[in-house]
């Protein structure tokens, strides 16, 4: 009977602390000895209360040039003196084309002869300031007005000056420009099986793209990309590990003008336009 006893008590004894050890995850848990009436508190340590949490951020607070801790201003134009797919603009590092005022980054195309280009505009990277692998991109903006402009959210893989393009892939997560007012897309870029380049775009129609702001996010997870406007999906992109997109990558806020996105079609009577972000955010 003795050893019955011994036996039903071990077993009591470890279900119990097996029952114990699952309550206690993340939780507070009180436990009562009866043998001494008194009463003992332990604390297990909890997940955070963000999911996802904010990692890196611009608000643009602070008026004047963009930070320079959060942003590096591109204007030494690539393929041989001129910007990819036929672009007409010359990217400057000048306030008239990109500034921070009253809460407001404003990246502004200018009509004016530059550097043997018709307009000028600005392109700024988090290029080897902050790139991350997985997690959500938030930028809430305004886009441009005007027939040959050109904006874009997009990102690429830290390896783009070794591996080059479309080697290091691409995510765009807003474009917006070449067929109808208020079209936004998104797409993948990156090497099919004999390295040439292909995407898949998704695309929305949106309402007051130039004059109400709208959140534009990207959900990055292994294995698939998700692209929203104001949390309305319009595109999903499944990955895996032969793809390029399982690597850190930058962020690139940019306005083009004309190039073979817009056809080469720019408003003669064009004279400026301006994109404004109230914020990027970066979750994981």
């Amino acid at each position: 009977m003795k050893k019955v006893l011994v036996f039903l008590t071990l077993i009591h004894g470890i279900a119990c602390s097996k029952n114990e050890g699952q309550n206690n995850i993340g939780s507070t848990t009180i436990t009562n000895n009866t043998s001494n009436n008194s009463q003992t508190t332990s604390t297990t340590p909890s997940t955070p209360s963000c999911d996802p949490c904010l990692i890196w951020s611009d608000e643009f607070d602070v008026d004047g040039a963009p930070s320079d801790e959060n942003w590096f201003l591109e204007t030494v134009p690539p393929n041989n003196g001129s910007w990819w797919n036929q672009e007409d603009q010359y990217y400057t590092n000048k306030r008239e084309n990109s500034i921070v005022e009253n809460g407001v980054l404003k990246i502004i195309a200018l009509k004016e002869d530059y550097e043997n280009k018709k307009y000028t505009s600005a392109r700024m990277t988090t290029q080897n300031l902050f790139d991350f692998t997985y997690g959500e991109v938030h930028v809430r903006a305004k886009l441009p007005q005007g027939q040959g402009t050109w904006p874009a959210i997009w990102m690429l893989g830290v390896d783009h000056a070794t591996l080059g393009w479309p080697e290091c892939g691409e995510i765009d997560i807003m474009e917006h420009g070449d067929k109808d007012p208020g079209l936004v897309s998104s797409a993948v870029h990156l090497p099919n099986a004999n390295g040439d380049h292909y995407y898949v775009r998704g695309e929305q129609q949106i309402e007051n793209e130039s004059s109400e702001f709208h959140v534009y996010k990207v959900i990055w997870s292994i294995g698939q990309l998700e692209f929203f406007v104001d949390d309305v999906r319009h595109h999903q992109f499944s990955t895996n590990y032969d793809m390029p997109f399982w690597k850190p990558f930058f962020l690139i806020l940019n306005v083009a003008m004309g190039g073979t996105w817009t056809d080469n079609n720019i408003d003669p009577d064009f004279e400026s336009a301006t994109m404004e972000v109230d914020y990027v955010r970066v979750y994981q």
